[in-house]
């Protein structure tokens, strides 16, 4: 519970604060904070008699109150879970990430590499220090006072920005891009099916001028028989071309 306070009297030990109730509060030397919540060595530092200040209720005994300067965490280690969303305040940036206030005992880090999508260089380039931010938790220890976060866990997925889907076509195409030029290359070097030359087209004629079946284009033929018929085919169209000469 926050308080508004009057100190009373200063001790080695700590200091007596009015709190407005029947009893004053007990304000240990530990619980006495200057700026930037540092605890202090002597309560001469930082308070005076009369002087106002914010007080939390720590503890309620038979025969006195405890009260202390430094602001209750909102988040106790007991109440923390991994998938949990938060929010918090950057205070902190460093090359590997940013640190983020989430109200518990000690901010959380979140990865260069968990910042957002895609390549970040520096910390700064996504966020600065005071911004407000929106986490994930991804991990914690108690033990050793860790929490890791996410900011990049949050946010759409490479495939679902604007509604792009990446596909197995997709990633095809860029894994291997052929240019124009190998592109005609490889059209230029892929023989034509199909396309009769001038001699087949001659010994068409003559055959069916002499009333002979014309040979298919595709395929090859073997054999005793074949070879017969070519033999035939080609004196066919050496009168033929004589002939036309």
């Amino acid at each position: 519970m926050h308080l508004k306070g009057k100190v009373m009297k200063t001790t080695k030990a700590g200091a007596i604060v009015d709190i407005g109730v029947e009893k004053p509060a007990l304000l240990h030397v530990s619980q006495i904070t200057m700026e930037g919540e540092q605890p202090i060595l002597r309560v001469e530092d930082s308070l005076k008699e009369g002087q106002e200040v914010d007080v939390y209720i720590r503890n309620i005994r038979e025969d006195r109150i405890e009260v202390s300067m430094f602001k209750p965490l909102q988040l106790e280690w007991r109440e923390i879970d991994k998938d949990m969303v938060l929010k918090g305040k950057v205070v902190e940036l460093e090359k590997f990430g940013a640190f983020v206030d989430i109200g518990a005992e000690r901010p959380g880090l979140v990865h260069i590499s968990e910042l957002t999508q895609g390549y970040v260089k520096n910390a700064s380039e996504v966020v600065n220090i005071g911004d407000e931010v929106e986490v994930k938790v991804l991990d914690f220890n108690r033990r050793r006072k860790q929490i890791k976060l996410s900011m990049k866990a949050l946010q759409p997925g490479l495939d679902e920005i604007e509604g792009v889907k990446i596909t197995p076509a997709h990633t095809n195409r860029r894994k291997k891009k052929v240019s124009k030029k190998e592109n005609e290359a490889e059209v230029a070097a892929t023989p034509a099916e199909n396309e009769p030359t001038f001699m087949e087209i001659a010994m068409r004629e003559a055959m069916e001028k002499a009333g002979m079946e014309a040979p298919a284009v595709k395929g090859k033929q073997s054999g005793k028989r074949n070879k017969k018929k070519t033999s035939e085919q080609e004196d066919i169209l050496s009168r033929t071309l004589n002939q036309r000469a």
